[in-house]
């Protein structure tokens, strides 16, 4: 049977130069401290990012030029000489901050240099807009120092807008969407050295279900935002509009099966870009993050990362329907260096039974180390005993 042409979109992403900012990470004196303060940025902004590989609440007001003095300890007569507009959207050029921030860490200011340094990664790397420029969205959301929904948001926005026109350049936090595609891939040594040169489309074209990480254990205790207030599902807003996304396609990544076709209305598309929104769906989401659903184990049942026919299944019609006639018979298994002979059983066993394996060993580990612990317990107390013992017969 004759198959439909294959529906192939090839996308860029705005990938700012870092050179001058990643600099700056030798005046942090202390990253244990720095990243208990602001997360993970620093290694988000060390992420090198291989650009074979990527094929593929609501924010509140602008903050006035008094808050940005007191966010970056520079004089409001310095922000108004070098706030300017870009792009249609103010904002203060990086090379000026990255040169204030020196100024500070020479001068010994340890807090201007970091609220400086910060803001240069929340507007350079998460929230990247127009090269070499901080714009004021970044320094809103700096304000905040909450990131997060607004980076999934940009992220879910971007993909969709250029989905839409089927070209062009995604603009998001690059570093970490290559962080999080890295971490369901293979992590065997054969397959991450690629000694055979292979291109990234033809590496991951041989990957199947079984070479996929689906499931990560630091999830096992966390409950999901299920969904936001009158949305079935979870709206997200970002700098340029709002989206909402999906929950049930990704329970899978959160440890629960994907058992069946899912429900349409669950699938229900949300999307406006900013200055057009007829259906004020900015407002309805801003009060829908205000009454937020959870679910845990109680209300999903089980942990078992698999996903079973009816929802293959189902993918596959999406598939076809969407122009997408991969074959779906399991190719030749990649040849796969073991690192570890103890690791050999593990490496055969697909990506479940190995959550599993990992499971069942990370248990078998805290067991022992409860009994040693167990064991010197009784030792102290024996030693103790004999100690009072041996006092009691010398008074006696």
């Amino acid at each position: 049977m004759d198959k439909k042409r294959r529906n192939t979109k090839k996308y860029s992403f705005r990938q700012p130069d870092l050179k001058e900012l990643r600099s700056l990470t030798s005046y942090v004196l202390d990253p244990l401290e720095f990243k208990a303060r602001h997360w993970k940025l620093l290694s988000i902004l060390a992420t090198q990012v291989d650009e074979d590989q990527l094929s593929f609440s609501g924010l509140v007001r602008v903050p006035s030029s008094q808050e940005i003095v007191v966010l970056l300890h520079i004089d409001e007569s310095v922000i108004g000489a070098y706030m300017t507009t870009k792009g249609g959207i103010q904002g203060l050029p990086s090379d000026f901050l990255i040169a204030q921030a020196t100024l500070f860490r020479k001068a010994m200011s340890e807090d201007a240099f970091e609220a400086i340094f910060v803001l240069l990664i929340y507007g350079l790397v998460l929230f990247p807009n127009i090269d070499n420029f901080v714009d004021v969205n970044a320094i809103r959301i700096f304000s905040t120092l909450n990131p997060v929904p607004t980076l999934l948001g940009d992220t879910y926005f971007s993909l969709h807008m250029r989905n839409a026109k089927g070209d062009g350049t995604i603009i998001c936090c690059l570093p970490l969407l290559y962080k999080w595609f890295i971490s369901h891939l293979l992590q065997t040594l054969s397959f991450k050295e690629n000694n055979g040169c292979l291109r990234w489309s033809t590496r991951l074209m041989s990957l199947t279900n079984d070479d996929i990480f689906w499931y990560n254990s630091v999830y096992d205790g966390v409950q999901i935002i299920d969904s936001c207030g009158e949305f079935s599902n979870v709206p997200l807003l970002g700098t340029c509009g709002g989206i909402n996304y999906d929950p049930v396609l990704a329970r899978r990544q959160l440890g629960f099966p994907l058992k069946d076709k899912t429900n349409n209305i669950l699938l229900e598309g949300v999307f406006f870009q900013e200055g057009k929104d007829p259906q004020n769906l900015k407002g309805r989401m801003v009060r829908a993050w205000r009454k937020i659903h959870r679910k845990g184990r109680k209300e999903m049942g089980p942990k078992n990362c698999i996903a079973l026919e009816p929802y293959t299944s189902w993918v596959r019609k999406r598939a076809s329907e969407y122009r997408m006639p991969y074959d779906y018979p399991r190719p030749t298994p990649m040849v796969m260096v073991i690192d570890e002979p103890d690791d050999v059983v593990t490496s055969l066993l697909p990506q479940s039974s190995r959550f599993w394996k990992r499971k069942y060993d990370r248990l078998a580990k805290e067991k022992a180390d409860m009994e040693a612990a167990y064991e010197r317990e009784v030792k102290r107390l024996h030693v103790a005993y004999l100690s009072v013992s041996r006092a009691l017969d010398d008074c006696f």
